[in-house]
């Protein structure tokens, strides 16, 4: 129970979470209700809190070019609670996306991960003919996501954190009338969605919350012409007092994948 800083105290109640920890320092996931807080008293009796996770690394956020950089700026800065990333396959809005939902969940900033996407391929996002619940009728398109979280997150830790709706995957058609606070919402494949749902998306932002908003304004698997990632980018730019919305398109330049798919999207154009 004793090292050279922090007597690992009690475990405290964290909302409405208690878990066990084991003589050997295990946690006990069958016991767990959301994220774990340990009270950790040091020498001078001051308490903080370390958080326990079965986390692989740490969430780093590396930029790999210039508008990465930027893109990574806004990520962190809390001013900016809308943030859009658009560009080709390749160039990181999504990865950069999900490790920014980590890193603050790791922190504390929020203590929620809420994940959705128009599932286009079934018009008016139906989902009834996929089995299972909403977590299973959506995971073949939220698999990138969670590819990524598997890096910072053990499965067993990421089907805990979606049974306790530490981590919410919600369809874009079922965001409708909610709001969410302390929330990191990750909006991705956004060039599928119409501009009246991009206007509903955007407005369901609550207190102390951060969304961001991913997709490539070039693939719209939807026949509809109207592009709602592509109109919402054109009326940022045309807004002249921006204070909480701010976007970044990344090119061909920022992308960071094998040669081969680079090749690959040069032979299609579209770089």
């Amino acid at each position: 129970m004793c090292s050279s800083d922090l007597l690992v105290g009690q475990v405290l109640q964290d909302n409405m979470k208690i878990y066990n920890i084991s003589s050997t320092g295990e946690l006990d996931l069958s016991k767990r209700k959301n994220r774990l807080a340990v009270q950790a008293v040091s020498a001078d009796n001051t308490i903080s809190f370390k958080e326990f996770s079965y986390q692989r690394k740490d969430p780093v956020l590396i930029p790999k070019s210039r508008n990465q950089e930027t893109y990574i700026e806004l990520l962190k800065d809390d001013s900016k609670c809308i943030v859009f990333a658009t560009g080709p396959a390749g160039t990181g809005k999504t990865m950069l996306a999900v490790v920014a939902a980590v890193r603050a969940l790791r922190n504390g900033s929020v203590n929620k991960i809420v994940v959705t996407r128009p599932a286009v391929g079934v018009d008016d996002e139906r989902h009834g003919f996929l089995p299972g619940g909403i977590n299973e009728k959506m995971e073949p398109w939220t698999r990138p996501i969670f590819d990524v979280m598997k890096e910072y997150y053990r499965p067993q830790e990421i089907a805990r954190m979606l049974d306790d709706a530490v981590i919410e995957i919600s369809p874009l058609a079922y965001m409708r009338g909610r709001t969410f606070k302390n929330t990191f919402i990750i909006a991705d494949e956004m060039q599928n969605a119409t501009p009246g749902q991009m206007k509903m998306l955007l407005t369901r932002l609550g207190e102390n919350s951060k969304m961001v908003v991913t997709g490539d304004t070039r693939q719209a698997d939807r026949a509809d012409p109207d592009n709602g990632l592509l109109d919402f980018r054109q009326l940022v730019a045309k807004y002249n007092n921006n204070q909480y919305v701010a976007g970044v398109e990344l090119s061909s330049r920022d992308i960071h994948r094998h040669p081969a798919v680079v090749e690959v999207l040069k032979i299609y154009k579209e770089i």
